[in-house]
């Protein structure tokens, strides 16, 4: 697949096992403001969690990601069929589409390519939304660990396309008839283990670690393990959502 940039499947593992779950609110929202409940198209579903959302709502939904490690970890269900292939080629009939939904992914594709492919693929007033979060919020001192972990350890290691979600989706090219959605954001309810599990799976942690030969975590590792107190104490984490979405005519 020429142009893909895969910066997940070697930590697919983790991804699937440390990644927080997004709002059924925010998919109440979505089906809501969709012209019908036909199809779904969720790009980017990586181990498919938002696709499991929209089975809840959409007769079919199509899920796809262009790293075949990441689609054989994702749950099966009746509702959904798993494709391995980039966003900017579906296979998907023109019309067809009802919603579009990429989560935590847009900012990967080729933007020339994949808007015109939606376009294509969207029924009339058909619906794309992309969504995005950033650093999650624990308490000031973890969360100021956190902070420097992201900036000064790996923050090298990002990729350039990672800009878009460091400024929130804001600058995003974002060429549709745009809608103002409602506030979202994520909850859980994490030990120190699903703390440091999701640091592990981020992209920039990865290519740290294959390229130093040690984990980035264990720099912090002191620091955190102090400000966190018993491993074993779980501690409420919340994330914003940052959601961008349009319609075409």
């Amino acid at each position: 697949m020429a142009g893909f940039e895969d910066h997940f499947s070697a930590q697919a593992g983790e991804y699937a096992r440390y990644r927080p779950h997004y709002p059924p609110e925010l998919f109440d929202y979505l089906v809501s403001i969709a012209p019908g409940h036909h199809l779904a198209w969720d790009c980017g579903t990586g181990n498919g969690q938002a696709a499991l959302e929209l089975a809840r709502h959409f007769e079919r939904v199509l899920a796809t990601d262009a790293s075949a490690e990441q689609v054989a970890l994702a749950a099966p269900h009746e509702r959904i069929e798993y494709r391995v292939e980039p966003a900017e080629e579906t296979s998907l009939e023109a019309g067809s589409v009802d919603l579009v939904t990429v989560a935590i992914a847009v900012h990967w594709f080729d933007l020339d390519r994949f808007y015109p492919a939606v376009r294509r693929v969207l029924a009339p007033r058909g619906v794309l939304a992309v969504w995005t979060y950033h650093l999650m919020e624990i308490e000031p001192a973890i969360d100021r660990i956190v902070d420097h972990y992201y900036r000064d350890v790996v923050g090298a290691y990002w990729p350039p396309r990672f800009r878009h979600v460091d400024q929130r989706y804001r600058t995003l090219p974002f060429p549709f008839d745009e809608l103002i959605p409602p506030e979202f954001h994520m909850h859980a309810d994490w030990t120190l283990e699903n703390l440091t599990g999701f640091l592990s799976s981020w992209s920039a942690t990865e290519r740290y670690r294959a390229e130093r030969g040690h984990h980035p975590v264990g720099l912090i590792w002191p620091e955190l393990s102090r400000a966190w107190g018993a491993p074993s104490q779980v501690r409420p984490v919340r994330w914003p959502l940052h959601l961008r979405v349009g319609c075409v005519s």
